[in-house]
């Protein structure tokens, strides 16, 4: 059992480092696109390049919230936080929800102002440089936390990930609105933009509530990783029937908690070993996983549902 649990640990720490590494990198990223597009908006007066801008300020306050979220999550369960401290990572994901949903509403009534007033853009080749920069990054960025995202399944740096996805959507429209605004005259095209940003923000706010939700809330591991779990417990020679497991997620870890039925003329030694095995195999194929077994006779739950009733 120390095995498994110091295995648990090194994973952990080996995440955690990705974690940090990639959270710091997204402030980093959004505050020297702050500076870039607030420069650009300046020499356009775009109304597209004012909602990147808008978005971009958001992230360096979601981002940074998302930072200090990660370094919480990371720190070891102490007295008074057995369990730990991983909700704080979809407690972020409702932090981040808020503030894209804030920057919706913001881009839909400043997008509605400019339609019915509607402004050319000036120096666009300008703009367009910018935008050609902020998207190279920004796919620098979200390459990075993919990586980060498959290895740890964290879910603080999954919603960065998602709103910085958008994001390259958003300045791709941003560089279609310029060009049909300034080349075209079309401009009209401008507000068209932002509104289309808006709702592409609204969708991943839906995305980032929802899970965050289900894991502040103890929602089940999925399905698939709970038929996965009672193969494993169940393909232990020794395991005669299983009972009452009970999962759940908070940021980068997992609980299992499990009861197995064992023949009654174990030795509690015996008994022991057979739950140490178990929880090796578990913890083998969820490395995140906090994992708790509990030994029964084979039989005791019935025998015991009759006794209750």
């Amino acid at each position: 059992m120390t095995s498994a649990v110091s295995a648990f640990d090194r994973t952990v720490s080996k995440h955690g480092v990705l974690m940090r590494r990639v959270a710091l990198a997204a402030v980093v990223t959004a505050a020297f696109l702050v500076a870039l597009k607030a420069v650009a908006f300046i020499l356009t007066d775009s109304m597209a390049m004012m909602a990147s801008l808008a978005d971009s300020a958001l992230d360096v306050f979601a981002s940074f919230v998302n930072l200090l979220a990660v370094r919480q999550a990371l720190t070891p369960a102490d007295r008074e936080h057995r369990f730990g401290h991983g909700k704080a990572e979809p407690l972020a994901g409702l932090a981040q929800s808020a503030f894209i949903a804030g920057s919706s509403v913001f881009l839909v009534i400043e997008s509605v102002v400019r339609m019915i007033t509607p402004r050319p853009i000036e120096h666009s080749t300008a703009g367009l440089a910018v935008m050609a920069v902020s998207i190279a990054a920004t796919v620098i960025l979200v390459t990075a936390q993919q990586i980060v995202v498959r290895r740890t399944g964290s879910i603080a740096i999954g919603a960065d990930r998602m709103h910085y996805l958008s994001d390259i959507l958003v300045n791709v429209g941003v560089v279609v609105g310029i060009v049909l605004a300034s080349n075209f005259g079309i401009l009209i095209a401008d507000p068209v933009v932002g509104l289309l940003v808006a709702g592409v923000l609204a969708v991943g706010v839906a995305k980032v509530f929802l899970q965050s939700y289900n894991q502040l809330m103890d929602r089940e591991l999925p399905d698939s990783d709970r038929e996965r779990i009672k193969q494993i417990v169940m393909r232990h020679p020794a395991v005669q029937d299983m009972h009452d497991l009970r999962t759940r997620a908070a940021g980068l870890h997992a609980f299992i908690q499990v009861h197995i039925e064992l023949n009654p003329a174990f030795s509690l030694m015996a008994a022991h070993g057979v739950a140490d095995d178990v929880e090796a195999a578990l913890n083998e194929a969820f490395p995140n996983a906090d994992v708790i077994i509990h030994q029964d006779p084979e039989g005791y739950e019935a025998v015991a549902g009759l006794a209750k009733s």
